[in-house]
């Protein structure tokens, strides 16, 4: 459903001979390039065969005309079966009321290319349930069992300690961090309580600290207090923030971990200054646990 603040586009359609999640992660990402964060978008999964997505592509055709005076679609597709791809192409091709972008091939192509290593042709492969695919779970449940200080004892065998004062995005970049198969445990900080002891005996290559601005930290506490915010008045208040900081970055010093900025950053973003300098701290392929 698109957003009745931001201005409209086009149903997107997306093709796939596998769930389509790829296609509409990118219609997604594309379609906020114009202020649309939720547009509106149709999946046929599982295709078998090209004349199953034909008679797909006409009948939305049909009823565009019908219901808006348009019969113009536009369609995202990853159809990983070459044969199958090539019969949808040519059909799209062929139309010009159909906008149709391929987002696979060029990339399949290229790492066939430049690796000489010939393509499986198998839909759905990213999402088998392979022996990343367990160890992906596996990292979740223990960033899970080792969020917010739980569990201090086996902070040694975590690949990556994240610790930060409240509000500076722990919890969500452990979670992103373990579903790139990370075991990640998170340490909160406050000026008023020891942090554990465990803490000072993990290699200083696997901690990381985060470290906001009093300003953008005042402003997230303020808003997570809400009406409360009377009642907790020193948790937002810019000198006990600021006191709290202070205490962060002394403590992140002494245990000589990296430190990383998450003010007005994306998770993401903060996610892979952390794995670049993890990887090259650790020798380690990207993506790859050690």
């Amino acid at each position: 459903m698109s957003d009745p603040a931001c201005p409209a586009i086009p149903t997107i359609h997306v093709l796939s001979d596998s769930v389509g999640e790829t296609a509409r992660a990118v219609a997604q990402a594309a379609a906020a390039q114009f202020g649309v964060t939720h547009p509106k978008i149709e999946v046929i999964g599982k295709v078998k065969s090209a004349e199953q997505v034909i008679s797909w592509l006409d009948e939305h055709a049909r009823y565009h005309c019908e219901t808006l005076g348009d019969d113009r679609l536009m369609v995202f597709y990853t159809l990983v079966h070459a044969p199958l791809r090539d019969e949808v192409s040519a059909y799209i091709d062929a139309h010009d009321n159909i906008y149709g972008v391929d987002l696979l091939t060029a990339a399949i192509d290229a790492i066939s290319e430049i690796s000489g290593l010939v393509p499986r042709d198998l839909p759905g492969a990213l999402r088998v349930a392979d022996i990343n695919y367990f160890h992906r779970v596996e990292a979740l449940e223990f960033t899970i069992e080792h969020d917010d200080g739980r569990n201090p004892q086996d902070l040694a065998k975590a690949d990556i300690v994240v610790l930060g004062v409240s509000r500076t995005s722990k919890t969500p970049l452990c979670i992103y961090l373990a579903q790139q198969g990370y075991h990640v445990a998170n340490v909160p900080l406050d000026p008023h309580t020891e942090p554990p002891a465990e803490l000072f005996e993990v290699d200083r290559s696997r901690l990381f600290g985060l470290m906001s601005t009093p300003d953008v930290l005042v402003g997230i506490r303020e808003r997570r207090l809400g009406a409360a915010g009377k009642v907790a008045h020193a948790y937002a208040d810019p000198e006990y923030v600021y006191d709290d900081l202070e205490a962060a970055r002394r403590l992140m010093r002494r245990l000589g971990c990296y430190v990383v900025r998450t003010d007005n950053r994306a998770v993401e973003e903060t996610a892979q200054e952390i794995l670049s300098q993890y990887l090259r701290l650790h020798d380690a392929p990207d993506g790859v646990r050690v």
